[in-house]
């Protein structure tokens, strides 16, 4: 099964764009939620894929930014 990895900031942007994509994306990918602002220590982890703000979906090593709900500098305060 292909990994897809959601970031988000847990805002109400962020928290419809992960409702609107689980029930939109192929169901052979396995979509892992990440909220950064919990777990923060993947932030680097998300800047390494490409993610420059959230919500983020990052689908085959390739990064792509769902509107804008927040930086990724605004989460490491």
């Amino acid at each position: 099964m292909n990994k897809a990895t959601f970031y988000h900031a847990g805002c109400p942007v962020c928290l419809g764009a992960e409702h609107m994509l689980a029930e939109a994306i192929d169901p052979k990918y396995q979509i892992e939620s990440v909220h950064l602002g919990e777990n923060t220590d993947r932030i680097l982890e998300a800047e390494k894929a490409g993610v420059k703000s959230v919500p983020a979906l990052v689908l085959n090593d390739q990064a792509f930014h769902i509107n804008f709900g927040a930086s990724i500098e605004d989460l490491k305060h």
